[in-house]
């Protein structure tokens, strides 16, 4: 089974009776609040909102609520809200994070911090899931946000990371393709060195859950006319679910280049924490920070 838009996940998180708590860090910002005001108005999310009640309590007036019609917790400093949004999800009493009116690296020192963070003794990635009109399904892309080159056992973990997202959606077995620019190991492209590595590891059952191809270039693992005429036979070429990027550069321009160019919507996140964070850009649309949101929502919890 594969998702094909943003709508199917919604729709399931609408028939979940649950309801997932968000704990919004710094919730002074009125794109984040507009967005979880929406997911909270469709039944799919209950904001708490972090950070200095008086500037709060204005925004909730201007979106048109009661000022205490949600939870408030104050905060006189966004180090004080990013530890206190931490506490809350390590007390069981938020299921994940939401980045509001801050740096990123603000909320990051108190994620990872050893003694009270959300770390789990892994490695933290970024993913994205983009719905892309002229493909057929969601495409996931790993990691344009978090590590900067990482090793080989860094894409591992990158990639068990995105593969475990999807499962929680509904995928027994994504279909992973470790890009590079060719589909044959060349030793003076490390990263051809690398994706050969990672599928090996899954055909040993290191890497589980999913089918990991690579080398494999972009156009073949999203165009199976391209594997055919090139003489390249995989399950996943035409057909990948992850796509993982050799370096946050790569990640992040392969993302900013489906939205820009191909009209793609996005929804991203950081995963590897004891719960996921949403962290997106000051340029992310509401409707990006909503579906950021609902993907968080749909991937929280055991």
């Amino acid at each position: 089974m594969y998702l094909k838009n943003f709508d199917d996940i919604i729709r399931r998180l609408k028939e979940d009776p649950s309801t997932k708590r968000v704990a919004i860090v710094c919730a002074e910002d009125m794109e984040s609040m507009e967005a979880a005001l929406k997911g909270h108005q469709d039944g799919i999310l209950e904001p708490l909102l972090i950070g200095n009640r008086a500037t709060i309590e204005g925004l909730l007036l201007e979106a048109g609520k009661e000022r205490d019609a949600f939870v408030i917790h104050g905060a006189d400093t966004p180090q004080e809200a990013a530890a206190l949004g931490v506490r809350l999800v390590n007390e069981g009493r938020a299921d994940f994070l939401m980045k509001g009116k801050l740096e990123t690296g603000q909320l990051l020192k108190a994620v990872v911090d050893k003694e009270t963070g959300l770390g789990v003794g892994g490695v933290m990635s970024h993913i994205a899931l983009k719905v892309v009109p002229s493909y057929h399904k969601i495409l996931a892309s790993t990691d344009g946000g978090m590590i900067l080159y990482p090793t080989l056992e860094q894409k591992k973990a990158i990639i068990e990371n995105a593969v475990g997202a999807l499962r929680k959606l509904g995928y027994k077995k994504p279909k992973v393709g470790v890009l590079a620019a060719i589909e044959k190991v060349n030793a003076k492209m490390p990263e051809t060195v690398d994706a050969a590595a990672l599928k090996e590891m899954n055909q040993r059952g290191e890497i589980k859950n999913c089918l990991v191809e690579g080398p494999i270039s972009f156009d073949l693992a999203v165009r199976k006319e391209r594997s055919i005429a090139k003489g390249y036979v995989s399950e996943v070429a035409g057909d990948v679910d992850i796509l993982v990027a050799p370096n946050i550069t790569a990640g992040n321009i392969l993302g900013k280049c489906l939205i820009e160019m191909a009209g793609a919507k996005m929804a991203g996140l950081i995963l590897g924490a004891k719960a996921p964070i949403v962290v997106t850009s000051r340029g992310s649309s509401r409707e990006e920070k909503y579906l950021s949101l609902a993907l968080a929502a749909a991937t929280a919890g055991e």
